[in-house]
């Protein structure tokens, strides 16, 4: 199975190629992707530059442009589609259908990868996006188990890439509209779920509050480990008890399950990371990589290095096991 690893910088791109990935995706300087923040991602020159790093190491690019067109500014989307495969790009990861046919009849050429951000999820589904637009692989939503997983490998004609570590997207990704309430930003559109700009946090006696666009997200006591503010890890009161209603703020590490995985017809694993540093992707990669090439009875021994990178220094496994509240 291909380890594709994320890179929001061009310093972040070096080290996730050097630390041992199969593929590095990353993403333009606009809102064509889904992480949008100041002071990350790539203009055309160092795109170009980082294709070329990769493919000198036979390591592959893919470029994001998974975000869903403004209706009337689609050039900007077809420009960068345009962009990144003149510059060399060995697939596009694409959310919306429109661009989707763009670049199907303008680049078909263009190796096309759905993703996760389309929520396609269902054979259907996945069968549509093979027919209509030549797509050679499906990134699946983190909303389905195993099982899941393994009933539809058995009958699409493309290939599935699944999310393995990182950040817990557990909206149905391409649908989330919580942060666009607080924010009003879209991480469909914009590219930006829970933007640094809108996240404040400040000490309330013992405790430490974190807030989104104003609103209050979360309470920590003393010593608790405090996670980023986003609206599907907050805390809430629900009857007579204050918890968290969709996950906790947790990363998703589901390495000890490779194998099954591996059986139930994935061909790649992915790594959530653009916003982090060079020395997360670093060390991420590498122990990924490591983990990947080791026994399973070591996995747990290897992974357990990443544990103080993970959000709240917490790990889950997520809809992997349907433990849903």
């Amino acid at each position: 199975m291909e380890l594709i690893c994320p890179a929001g910088t061009p310093a972040s791109f070096r080290e996730a190629v050097d630390a041992g990935a199969d593929a590095v995706y990353c993403g333009f300087r606009d809102e064509t992707n889904a992480r949008n923040f100041p002071g990350l991602n790539f203009d055309l020159p160092e795109l170009r530059e980082a294709i070329a790093y990769a493919r000198a190491r036979k390591v592959k690019t893919f470029v994001a442009l998974n975000t869903f067109m403004t209706a009337g500014k689609e050039d900007l989307w077809y420009q960068r589609a345009g962009e990144a495969t003149e510059a060399g790009a060995d697939a596009l990861i694409v959310a919306d259908f429109g661009l989707m046919a763009h670049v199907a009849e303008h680049h078909p050429g263009q190796r096309l990868h759905v993703s996760v951000q389309a929520s396609a999820s269902n054979l259907d589904a996945l069968a549509f996006l093979v027919e209509s637009f030549g797509a050679a692989r499906v990134v699946l939503p983190r909303t389905l188990t195993i099982q899941d997983i393994a009933k539809i490998a058995r009958r699409v004609a493309c290939e599935l890439e699944v999310f393995v570590f990182g950040g817990l997207c557990v909206m149905s990704e391409g649908r989330c509209s919580l942060s666009s309430y607080a924010t009003g930003k879209s991480p469909n559109m914009n590219g930006v779920c829970s933007p640094a700009s809108h996240v404040r946090y400040h000490q309330s006696g013992n405790d430490m509050v974190s807030d989104l666009g104003g609103f209050t997200i979360n309470r920590f006591e003393a010593g608790e480990a405090t996670g980023y503010p986003t609206l599907c890890k907050g805390r809430f009161e629900i009857g007579d008890s204050k918890t968290y209603a969709f996950e906790d703020p947790v990363s998703l590490d589901v390495m000890d399950q490779l194998d099954e995985l591996r059986d139930a017809g994935v061909k790649a694993l992915k790594v959530e990371g653009r916003q982090r540093g060079k020395a997360y992707i670093s060390e991420v990669v590498s122990t990924l990589r490591a983990t990947l090439k080791a026994a399973p009875a070591d996995r747990a021994r290897l992974m357990a290095r990443l544990k103080a990178l993970s959000e709240g220094q917490q790990t889950t496994q997520g809809a992997y096991m349907k433990r849903w509240r």
